[in-house]
């Protein structure tokens, strides 16, 4: 077995795509939030039926005006930047250590591998602007929104 720099890079590469593959496949099967109506006047007089035809009508319109639902494309951002953060950390101590080359790699594996997990969970998450855009659709209808789920 190889204990050269490239040959745990390698290695850790792999298990790093492995752990991705894992994770965009259960971040992609995690349904979109929507709004949670208080039953108020508005909503009682509507009925159920009306007040998500309301909710889905509001969230077409965040949609159309240009919002997107999610907070996706930030995948590669964090990634890199994450990959930075970890290769200067782990090059300093490399300097320290004597070993600055392996800790420099093994430090941009690690943060990016990080950075690309953190990106992928952010992903799934609502857009506040999209959040915020749908709520005043409804505010303005005369809903009350008490949260999302």
């Amino acid at each position: 077995m190889s204990t050269s720099p490239c040959s745990r890079l390698s290695r850790g590469s792999y298990l790093t795509l492995m752990a991705l593959t894992a994770v965009l496949i259960a971040g992609c099967s995690t349904p979109a939030s929507q709004p949670i109506l208080y039953p108020n006047a508005k909503y009682q007089t509507v009925g159920e039926a009306e007040a998500h035809a309301d909710i889905d009508q509001c969230m077409q319109m965040a949609s159309s005006a240009g919002v997107k639902t999610t907070a996706d494309g930030r995948i590669l951002e964090k990634s890199a930047s994450s990959a930075a953060v970890g290769a200067a950390s782990a090059g300093a101590w490399g300097i320290v250590r004597g070993d600055f080359g392996e800790h420099l790699l093994a430090g941009a594996a690690a943060g990016a591998a990080g950075g690309a997990v953190r990106g992928v969970l952010a992903s799934n998450r609502t857009n506040p602007v999209f959040r915020n855009f749908t709520q005043k659709c409804l505010r303005d209808k005369g809903y009350d929104i008490v949260g999302w789920q």
